[in-house]
């Protein structure tokens, strides 16, 4: 009878508490105390940064969107001229439209006139509301006719009649 070659018992497979550890056994308390020291770095830097971001976008203000159709087709109007003023006409901003009729503006928050006008289109005035960290939308769905500058000129001198009699 031939004789077989003896193979040394395998040991049982490690199971996951014995590699926890020997992890932890490898850890020494200064390597922990490192690696807790640079995750709190991280947070406290994470957390400046987001600080800084947040500080960067003043609290009293909110965003104007305003989109610029024409009336009969709802198509975009490109080339118009968008005025945001005050309550006593100073001029705040002057926007033009992009391709899809839309301009953005930041303000603080308050109460403006939006004037929308365009020389193939009739002008169209509105008044709005900005509330702080709000986005407030309008939309012009401008008319076919003039708004010339003589016409506005003929239409803020009536203007200001009115407001002097307090009509």
């Amino acid at each position: 009878m031939p004789r077989q070659a003896l193979t040394p018992p395998t040991p049982p497979p490690a199971t996951h508490w014995a590699a926890c550890h020997r992890v932890l056994h490898a850890l020494s308390l200064s390597r922990l105390q490192a690696v807790v020291g640079t995750l709190a770095g991280l947070a406290s830097i994470t957390g400046a940064a987001f600080s800084l971001v947040q500080s960067a976008h003043p609290v009293d203000t909110g965003e104007l969107v305003a989109i610029v159709q024409d009336a009969g087709s709802r198509r975009s109007v490109t080339g118009a001229t968008i005025e945001v003023l005050t309550p006593q006409d100073a001029i705040v901003a002057t926007l033009t439209p992009d391709a899809t009729g839309r301009a953005t503006q930041e303000l603080k928050e308050g109460v403006y006139i939006v004037r929308v006008s365009h020389p193939r289109y009739s002008a169209e005035a509105r008044r709005i509301q900005v509330q702080p960290r709000q986005t407030t939308e309008i939309r012009a769905n401008l008319r076919s006719g003039s708004s010339s500058p003589l016409e506005r000129a003929v239409n803020s001198g009536v203007g200001a009649v009115k407001k002097a009699l307090r009509f």
